[in-house]
C-alpha cells in the first residue's frame, strides 16, 4: 500500500521497483489483487495488464487498522494500547504528556 500511495497509480512492475530486492513480480501481483478484493485498491485495464491505484487514503487505512488491532489485541481499550507501548518503552513520558495535551485541548473545545 505504501508504494501505491507514493506512486498514486502504478503497474505491478513499477511497484516491484520500489520494493527491496527479492520481492518477486508474482508475489507482489498476488498481494495487490488481494488488496483489491479487500476494497483498498482498484485498477484500470490496459489490454491484459492493469494499472492499480489506491481507493483508500492512508489516514482512513490507519484508522481502520488501529480500530481492528485495538479490538483484536487490546479488548477494545485504547488505554491498553498506550500502556503496552509504555511498558515496551516505545513511548516516552514527554510523548504521553503531548497526547494528554491533545486530549485536554479537545475537551476544552467541546
Amino acid at each position: 500500500m505504501h508504494s501505491l500511495w507514493q506512486l498514486e497509480k502504478a503497474f505491478v512492475k513499477e511497484v516491484v521497483a520500489t520494493l527491496p530486492a527479492g520481492n518477486h513480480y508474482n508475489t507482489v501481483s498476488t498481494v495487490i489483487r488481494n488488496l483489491e478484493e479487500k476494497g483498498y485498491v482498484s485498477h484500470t485495464a490496459f489490454g491484459k495488464t492493469h494499472q492499480y491505484y489506491p481507493i483508500i487514503t492512508i489516514e482512513a487505512y490507519r484508522k481502520q487498522f488501529m480500530q481492528t488491532a485495538t479490538q483484536k489485541f487490546f479488548d477494545s481499550s485504547y488505554k491498553e494500547v498506550v500502556s503496552f507501548f509504555a511498558k515496551e518503552e516505545k513511548i516516552s513520558a514527554a510523548e504521553l504528556r503531548e497526547i494528554l495535551a491533545i486530549i485536554e485541548n479537545k475537551e476544552n473545545k467541546a
